[in-house]
């Protein structure tokens, strides 16, 4: 990269690129301006600092996948839809192992709030949920069981945590078959 053409989208995007090579954590601004061939500095008119390239990661990466999972769900309902958004979810997070690791960490509420990909997340994925007749609370309950479920999966995938013999594939298609059947016979809040 030279040294001409800095910007915030392409800081970003190169950081996205570092961190599917070299993991997450290993995201510095050091490295990134080693890489536009500039002194760490100038990037400082860029970002504020290392938080911030992180949470802009972060919401680049979300908008990514969501835009990802958006595209499989189209036109789907019910266990189609659950299965399309599982498949898309496991997809992102194997392509882009550096990427998904941003989209996990904590974000200011503020900036959550201002982020179109984040409000577009929300809207599909409690869409998709709402096929299966739910409300709220029970809304943010399996908003929570279906991110719990897909992340633990990915990550222990990710770590070779599944050392029995059965097919990874296979078992995930029975987690998201058990993730639909929860979900049709979900145990309803009362009110």
């Amino acid at each position: 990269m030279g040294r001409a053409g800095v910007s915030v989208e392409r800081l970003v995007a190169a950081a996205a690129e570092m961190a599917d090579e070299v993991g997450f954590e290993n995201v510095t601004l050091s490295a990134l301006a080693r890489g536009f061939g500039v002194k760490d500095a100038s990037l400082y008119s860029h970002v504020r600092n290392l938080t911030e390239l992180r949470t802009r990661l972060a919401l680049f990466a979300g908008g990514e996948m969501i835009d990802r999972i958006a595209a499989a769900v189209a036109g789907r309902a019910g266990k189609d839809a659950l299965a399309a958004f599982a498949g898309a979810y496991r997809e992102y997070a194997h392509r882009h192992p550096g990427r998904y690791a941003a989209t996990r960490i904590r974000i200011d509420r503020t900036l959550v709030a201002d982020s179109p990909a984040m409000r577009r997340t929300a809207d599909i994925t409690y869409g998709m949920l709402r096929a299966y007749g739910l409300d709220e609370p029970d809304l943010t309950d399996a908003v929570r069981l279906l991110r719990s479920t897909f992340h633990g999966y990915c990550a222990l995938e990710a770590t070779g945590g599944f050392g029995a013999p059965r097919d990874v594939d296979a078992s995930w298609d029975k987690a998201v078959d058990a993730l639909h059947t929860a979900l049709t016979h979900w145990p309803r809040e009362e009110r």
